[in-house]
């Protein structure tokens, strides 16, 4: 069977990462950045595809796995007939060139492990040639090399076109294996220890786990959610993937498959609010930091996504050689979504820089003239149609999120003058746009009938993100109409406590076929909104529910299928784990572990 999108942990060094099947299989790596092409792309396809097996020879799953405690550092062990062995996995962090480690340690009796080593570059479609070298196995081709050693020796050989080692453990005894990438065009980087990155990772991952702030109940998975939104962070720039991977389905078989290996700007407020009520800091600044770098230029040419550095050619592909996930075609490399207009981003920006600003970050001496520029080319372009928060691919609406989103853009601008005078601005004229905005929004975006804002001005249907007015503070939570949306939402959209983003019936309003699973931060977002409601306990009962939908080793998908119980869409997904940690803190900030 194929794995299941649950079965995958994620080991990364913060400029990449893999995912490692609960067989020991490595499915997913790119190399050297999480946007470069995959080596290991069997989780969109086959072992042809690409992977890297460790595991006791004849075995299959794993017996149990877990990260070392507040780490990245995944444990995999398997008890067999003759024994049991541990494989640990981990990425070190990068010094020179990205490295893969796994330790294989004997932990009774006396067990036969086998490495199986298929490369595919470019995202399975490229077989490298395979040479030795002073220990070492390297494989060319084009611009990329790998280099595959053990520590110690072991008999390896090649055998359809694959790379293969055998060998035996016994209790205490250790096998280490290291494959290093690095530009074919480069001399081989320096040499990792890898028992030493062991000991090293480990110790580096703990000491920044430490710094989390939050000491309430479900602890655990919240510093989970932390550790991967750090291992999501492409560290040379400070920006956040959305996901490590591409085209994983929110519908299995579907053709709803998407790369999320880019940094989004809807997930800027709720990022920094993670993390900075989270006590990082340091991150925090990195991230508004990277904001201000990709939005800076014409805002009227301000993007909904950007790559790792801010680049902002994105172009959309199909890669037709791979089968997909279960099936579910196509594949897809690059995102189309980055040339639709978003109105939301610009309140997103917005929110998040007056949340920098007020949250003690260090301020930049560019950063309000750019929001008064935003703020400008905002003053006539939002009345404009547009694509939404959730890139649909059928036609231009006037969605009432993204309209909230520049009544928040607005309020901003007006919070910031009142509270810094001395910045130049339009005050009056912003204070006039936030009503005029606020105004339109409750006349054309609210069914009286139904007590409840839409999806978008003159429409019956509902919108997930609608739930998000009263954190943004648009309403009151106690607003009739909020308390009325929030009971809407959960009414129409909800399955089985969770929500969906919104229907995906005939006609959709997305314009993509299919349909798709409950929308996880969503899902989170609801139980934030029935707090603020005052519905307290039902939303601590809806985050218990959420927390138990983790895998196995505490990560989340973009979705979930109540129906068959698995996850859905790309993984592990950082909207989610925002979602995770932002809740948590709502409802038990104040509280006390235990």
């Amino acid at each position: 069977m194929h794995p299941r999108i649950e079965d995958y942990a994620l080991i990364g060094d913060e400029q990449t990462a893999a995912l490692v099947g609960k067989d020991g299989s490595i499915d997913w790596l790119c190399l050297p950045r999480f946007d470069s092409a995959s080596c290991f792309a069997r989780i969109l396809g086959d072992e042809e595809s690409g992977h890297w097996r460790i595991a006791p020879a004849g075995a299959d799953v794993c017996t149990r796995r877990a990260y070392r405690d507040d780490t990245l550092v995944l444990d995999t062990e398997w008890e067999t007939s003759d024994g049991s062995v541990r494989v640990t996995d981990l990425m070190p962090q990068r010094e020179h060139s990205p490295d893969v480690v796994r330790v294989v340690k004997g932990l009774s009796g006396r067990v036969t492990v086998r490495s199986t080593l298929r490369l595919r570059f470019d995202y399975g479609s490229i077989t490298p040639w395979m040479r030795k070298s002073g220990g070492h196995r390297v494989a060319v081709a084009g611009p990329d090399s790998v280099w595959l050693r053990s520590e110690p020796a072991v008999r390896t050989w090649g055998e359809d076109f694959g790379t293969h080692s055998e060998f035996t453990v016994e209790p205490g005894e250790k096998v280490a294996f290291v494959l290093t990438w690095h530009p074919s065009h480069e001399a081989r980087p320096p040499l990792v220890d890898p028992f030493h990155a062991l000991h090293t990772s480990v110790k580096d991952w703990r000491r920044w786990a430490s710094h989390c702030d939050y000491d309430g109940p479900y602890r655990d998975a919240v510093v989970r959610s932390l550790i991967t939104l750090k291992a999501l962070t492409y560290a040379p720039t400070g920006g956040i993937v959305a996901a490590a991977t591409t085209s994983l389905p929110e519908e299995l078989g579907g053709v709803r498959n998407w790369d999320y290996r880019y940094c989004w700007l809807r997930d800027s407020t709720l990022t920094l609010e993670a993390l900075l009520s989270a006590g990082y800091h340091k991150e925090a600044e990195a991230w508004r930091d990277w904001l201000l770098r990709a939005v800076a230029g014409d805002p009227a040419d301000l993007q909904i996504m950007y790559g790792l550095s801010g680049e902002r050619r994105l172009p959309e592909c199909e890669v037709p050689w791979l089968p997909g996930f279960a099936g579910s075609t196509p594949v897809r490399i690059g995102n189309g979504a980055v040339n639709q207009l978003q109105l939301d981003v610009y309140g997103e920006v917005m929110d998040s820089l007056w949340l920098a600003r007020t949250s003690g970050l260090s301020t930049k001496p560019h950063m309000w003239n750019m929001q008064r520029a935003l703020m400008t080319f905002l003053e006539s372009a939002w009345r404009q149609p547009d694509e939404g928060l959730w890139e649909v691919r059928g036609g231009r609406r006037h969605f009432v999120h993204s309209k909230a989103m520049v009544w928040v853009a607005a309020d901003r601008a007006v919070r910031t003058l009142e509270a810094y005078p001395k910045l130049a601005g339009d005050l009056d004229g912003w204070r006039a746009m936030r009503d005029e905005v606020h105004r339109e929004v409750c006349e054309k975006g609210y069914d009286p009938e139904r007590n409840t804002f839409t999806q978008y001005y003159g429409s019956r249907t509902l919108d997930a993100a609608l739930l998000l007015l009263p954190r943004f503070g648009f309403l009151s939570p106690g607003d009739p109409r909020m308390v009325g949306t929030v009971d809407a939402v959960r009414a129409e959209l909800g399955h089985d406590g969770l929500v969906r983003r919104y229907t995906t019936d005939d006609p959709p309003v997305d314009g993509m076929p299919g349909s798709e699973g409950a929308f996880l931060a969503c899902s989170f977002w609801l139980a934030d909104a029935l707090h603020l409601t005052g519905r307290t306990e039902e939303a601590r009962e809806l985050f218990e529910h959420l927390v138990g939908l983790t895998n196995d080793v505490g990560l989340l998908a973009e979705e979930y299928d109540p129906v068959s119980g698995r996850q859905l869409g790309n993984f592990p997904q950082a909207f989610s784990h925002i979602g995770l940690v932002n809740t948590a803190l709502a409802l038990f900030g104040g509280d006390k572990a235990g």
